[in-house]
Order: structure tokens, then sequence, then C-alpha cells
């Protein structure tokens, strides 16, 4: 598998639409973990980007994200 030069890897932006957002990194490899999070108020955008050690991110709230695929919202649960 090649590996991706920092400068190349993906971007999401994170826009909360409600206060309490929480976005969550997790690891990549054979153990999948949390390794950092953050919860944004109203308004806040946070610019995300996938490592060699993120692989993925769990967005919990009420938020607008932007990826290179388009766009889609995350709601809160009812």
């Amino acid at each position: 598998m090649e590996k991706k030069n920092p400068q190349n890897s993906d971007y999401v932006v994170i826009k909360a639409i409600d206060d309490g957002v929480s976005v969550i990194g997790l690891t990549r490899g054979s153990d999948t973990r949390f390794h950092h999070s953050e919860k944004l108020d109203k308004g806040e955008v946070l610019i995300a980007q996938f490592t060699e050690h993120t692989s993925a991110i769990k967005i919990r709230g009420n938020a607008k994200i932007l990826t290179q695929f388009g766009e889609v919202e995350s709601e809160t649960r009812k």
C-alpha cells in the first residue's frame, strides 16, 4: 500500500450548526481506537485531515460536513 504524502491527504470541513458537536478521530490499524476529540459550539469550524494515524472521523450532533465528494449534514438524536 502506498503511503500518502501529508500535503496530499484528504481534508474535511466540519461546521457546527448547534452547540456541543463532538468530532472524534479514530486510529488506523488492526485495533481501531479513539485518539482525539473536539467539542464545537454553534458556528465553529474544524478542518480535519486524514493521516497515517487517522482513518476515520466520527461526528455527533448537528453539523455540516464538507468533503471533496460533496456536502452532508449530521443530525442530533431525536
